[in-house]
């Protein structure tokens, strides 16, 4: 089977009327030749909505009632896109993330793959069904209902498409493709028409909403290739494969402004076992520090300082000392405590309230001079 996996997010998907429209993309794809696989995740804000309700209800829900409370939004959006595509002549099935055969480990709110057991879907695909399958969601080896933390849908996707040996994995939102940094906060912002994992995955730890790290880990580590596109009308999108794209400095500047610091303290930072159980993830150690993300914390949360990174994506930026100065030439407005470079990556910190300038300070110094460079 020639199979193709497509991602819709809950922007794709936040009312009935998108849901047709996806309805529409998906029989037009059927209609090109190939079975599809599509995960989509709940409905607009309807997870942060339940999320507000659990902490309503308590100031420190349980992390598998919160699971179990939280999975039902992407059983909503399966059930009314499977539907509208019989509605359109087109079999459709809708699955779970446990009827889709994903296995995670037993961290709620959180959880990482482990296994794709794919009999069931590769049956429902064989019977001339479309999958629509519920994204963000699997099933633990306790055969607990677990999420996969932020980006979990994108997760699904990919996890799914390795199993299948799908040709591609498109990430469908409102957004086409990957872009330099957010067009909304810098003008001359422009989109990237291709990229290698690796880049992404630094571009996706440094806070980019576009791309989720979990995912593309999980696609270079499998082969899969990524086209991050629109979900509505004509777009180019961005293609993110396993080979390294030749370019000369940067390709993209991100800044997160949801992280915290903490001091490290006998080769591991403080308090290490709450913060993983409340959901923080290790983002970097340096200098006697670490900086975790708290943005899928769902737990009680210890003191600490809040930051923020601004972080500069290229192939090999982190070797090229020259880059990291100008860097900080551009930033020699803002206060910078700490920064760094490896790998595809240079950061630096600084305060939460001071990201938006810095990210356009450094698209200008670093993305616009390696343009007129290339």
């Amino acid at each position: 089977m020639r199979v193709v996996v497509q991602k819709f997010g809950g922007s794709s998907v936040a009312d009935l009327d998108k849901i047709q429209a996806v309805a529409d993309r998906i029989a037009e794809t059927v209609r090109s030749g190939v079975r599809v696989v599509a995960v989509v995740s709940a409905m607009g804000n309807t997870t942060n909505e339940l999320i507000a309700l659990a902490h309503a209800a308590s100031p420190d829900p349980d992390r598998r009632e919160l699971d179990m409370l939280i999975s039902v939004g992407e059983r909503v959006t399966v059930a009314l896109l499977a539907m509208c595509l019989r509605d359109r002549g087109v079999p459709a099935r809708s699955l779970t993330g446990s009827q889709s055969g994903i296995i995670t480990d037993e961290a709620h709110a959180d959880a990482r793959v482990v296994e794709v057991r794919p009999s069931r879907l590769q049956e429902t695909l064989e019977q001339g069904n479309v999958a629509i399958v519920a994204g963000f969601q699997g099933v633990s080896r306790a055969r607990e209902v677990t999420t996969l933390g932020r980006g979990g849908s994108d997760t699904t996707a990919v996890v799914l498409a390795a199993a299948l040996g799908a040709e591609v994995c498109e990430i469908c939102s409102d957004v086409d493709g990957v872009w330099s940094a957010d067009p909304r906060l810098v003008a001359s912002a422009r989109r990237i028409d291709r990229m290698s994992l690796d880049e992404g995955l630094a571009l996706a730890r440094g806070g980019a909403k576009v791309l989720f790290e979990d995912a593309v880990r999980y696609a270079r580590d499998h082969g899969v290739a990524l086209h991050a596109t629109t979900t509505f009308g004509p777009g180019a999108g961005t293609r993110i494969q396993a080979e390294p794209v030749p370019r000369v400095g940067a390709v993209a500047v991100t800044g997160d402004a949801q992280l915290v610091r903490v001091p490290v303290l006998g080769g591991a930072p403080r308090e290490a076992s709450a913060w993983s159980a409340a959901g923080a993830r290790l983002r970097r150690i340096a200098g006697g520090w670490a900086w975790l993300d708290v943005r899928n914390a769902h737990g009680r949360l210890p003191a600490h300082e809040a930051v923020a990174v601004v972080t500069a994506v290229g192939s090999g930026l982190g070797e090229q000392l020259d880059a990291l100065a100008l860097g900080a030439t551009a930033l020699g407005a803002h206060e910078v405590p700490h920064q760094g470079a490896s790998g595809d990556a240079l950061w630096w910190e600084m305060a939460p309230s001071e990201v938006e300038a810095a990210v356009g300070a450094l698209h200008e110094a670093l993305v616009a001079e390696a343009v007129a460079l290339g």
